[in-house]
């Protein structure tokens, strides 16, 4: 429900409209990669200091 105006060829949105994003399959890639990587990271570190 689109509720913009438009005002001199500008479109006008409340500033909650504004603020209201829709976190597309990039913020999933970025989720993904930066996990694997910790848990990659926290893989190695264990390995080289903690193994028995």
């Amino acid at each position: 429900m689109a509720m913009q105006q438009q005002r001199q060829r500008q479109i006008v949105e409340t500033p909650t409209e504004a603020r209201q994003g829709e976190p597309g399959p990039s913020v999933l890639a970025l989720l993904a990669v930066s996990t694997g990587l910790a848990v990659l990271i926290l893989g190695v570190v264990w390995f080289v200091f903690f193994r028995a």
